[in-house]
């Protein structure tokens, strides 16, 4: 008797639809990789900043606070205005407004100027990123799973090519990034308009509090609180390690370009095969006391220029696994829409990305090069502790067959009204 093929589940993607979109996907998709190169397009022109501007690196890590603290308030209102006036509206609004504060930044004179520019781009990022998850799970083709490779993998492509577009331009000058991303989110802009068809509202409105609620369920929550603890460490990691590698525009970028494609490898190719074998807590758990590991040796080999190198770039593949990990679970584990746990996830998350960055600079200007790993290496680690706590509940969500393959199908709520079965493996 042949045994029947496995089925497609949520966190293993139908791969053979994943290259197979129309093209209005790979037009938000495109807009994606240009909105994420924000995170890392200023990496390299970090040091050429303070030095032209006269700034240390606490202020200068404000360009990151700046941008992370206000995306990461405006998740909350991202969905409250995307269903009131439709995805592609909202993905319009958020890219015009990147490009006019990226503009703006490049036009800066001092650094005050552009720490508030970045966070007017934190605005338009936060409403576009919102939108856009939710956008590429609604159309792509794969199931929820291949929309969110194709997602992670637009993540990992902004994330790997942001140092090296930064490096490039950065070494011309430091304005030089911020016009290439303006230009970049025009033509972003351009192909949404041409390719992506007119989305109605949701039936539902959505209200600012709904995804404060949501983060009422346990495993909503437990994973946020990790998100938020892990983001710690990787925005320590991105905004304050160009200050002790002592690198050039150019060097920084081709560092940062390997980090960045290893995080692109792992979570498109490596993350589906590791939850696959060990399931969504162990990973976690594994990979988070890896990153924890991984920040201590930065610390430890801060004067070490070779091996903090190595390190920043293979800590990439760690990383990745556990964008996409994260991302995937929590996608399938609130009974809410996918818009709303997007938002509140988010809101939690990018709190570590405000804080780490600032934090890292005033430990490395006074107590020593090496404080601010150490005390991200602490705080990811604790992160281990969280998810130990609120294993039980992430447990018996997998037993439940939302988050690990189970004899039956689940339903997983859509951004509207309606919910369609997700077929789980024998």
């Amino acid at each position: 008797m042949t045994s029947p093929a496995p089925a497609t589940t949520a966190l293993q993607p139908a791969r053979q639809g994943l290259l197979h979109q129309t093209r209005a996907v790979w037009a938000v998709a495109f807009a994606c990789v240009v909105a994420f190169m924000g995170i890392g397009l200023v990496d390299p022109i970090l040091t050429s900043i303070a030095a032209d501007l006269d700034a240390g690196p606490s202020t200068v890590s404000l360009l990151f606070t700046s941008y992370f603290a206000v995306t990461g308030v405006m998740m909350l209102v991202a969905g409250w205005v995307s269903s009131r006036i439709g995805a592609k509206r909202t993905l319009l609004i958020g890219l015009a407004i990147i490009v006019l504060f990226s503009a703006l930044a490049g036009l800066s004179g001092s650094i005050g100027e552009i720490v508030g520019f970045r966070a007017g781009w934190g605005v338009g990022n936060a409403l576009f990123i919102a939108t856009a998850l939710s956008a590429i799970v609604a159309s792509a083709s794969g199931g929820v799973g291949g929309a969110i490779v194709l997602y992670e993998a637009a993540l990992g492509l902004g994330i790997a090519s942001g140092p090296l577009l930064g490096g490039l331009l950065g070494g011309i000058s430091w304005r030089g990034p911020f016009f290439g991303t303006a230009v970049l989110m025009a033509i972003g802009f351009v192909a949404i308009v041409a390719l992506l068809d007119r989305t109605p509202a949701p039936s539902r409105k959505l209200s600012i509090a709904d995804p404060l609620k949501a983060l009422g369920h346990g495993g909503l929550r437990t994973l946020a609180i990790v998100a938020v603890l892990y983001n710690f460490g990787f925005f320590t990691l991105l905004a304050y390690t160009p200050f002790p590698l002592q690198l050039d525009a150019h060097q920084l970028g081709f560092v940062f370009f390997g980090w960045g494609a290893l995080l692109a490898i792992s979570s498109v190719w490596v993350a589906p095969r590791v939850l696959r074998r060990l399931g969504l807590t162990a990973t976690l758990a594994g990979v988070l006391a890896v990153v924890a590991a991984l920040l201590l040796a930065m610390g430890v080999g801060i004067d070490a220029q070779a091996a903090l190198i190595a390190l920043t770039i293979a800590s990439g593949a760690f990383i990745g696994v556990l964008n996409t990990a994260i991302t995937e679970a929590v996608m399938v584990v609130a009974p809410v829409e996918r818009a709303v746990a997007s938002s509140a996830y988010s809101f939690v998350r990018f709190t570590g990305g405000a804080i780490a960055p600032f934090l890292a600079g005033k430990l490395g200007e006074h107590v020593s090069a090496g404080a601010p790993f150490f005390v991200a290496a602490a705080i990811v680690a604790l992160g281990v502790a969280v998810l130990a706590l609120g294993r039980r509940q992430l447990a018996r969500e997998e037993s439940h067959g939302e988050i690990e393959p189970a004899p039956a199908a689940v339903v997983v709520p859509l951004d509207g009204d309606a919910a369609v079965p997700v077929p789980r493996a024998a």
